[in-house]
């Protein structure tokens, strides 16, 4: 399954957490299968979203779109960087 890895920091983790929960149905609807979202041990407005996607190229259109860039404005993300990848093996332990 492809992986979005995306790290960045906020300036109001609240604030953000608010405008994230909001665009869930957005996300669904453009391929978001399942998401993690994980915080720096010492920084808590550094991000990490981790996500599972129907396809790469879904993912890319939809972190690439004008929709979401106005969506990361408001909600204060600053320098997102994100990662695109495919799984090779999983498991657990």
């Amino acid at each position: 399954m492809p992986h979005v890895l995306i790290t960045h920091e906020v300036e109001d983790y609240p604030a953000w957490k608010k405008v994230f929960d909001k665009a869930a149905g957005i996300r669904k609807e453009a391929g978001e299968r399942s998401y993690q979202v994980l915080r720096y041990e010492n920084e808590s407005n550094k991000i990490v979203h981790f996500s599972a996607w129907t396809s790469l190229d879904n993912a890319r259109a939809f972190f690439e779109s004008p929709q979401l860039v106005q969506i990361r404005q408001e909600a204060g993300v600053k320098a997102p960087e994100f990662v695109y990848l495919e799984e090779i093996e999983a498991g657990h332990l």
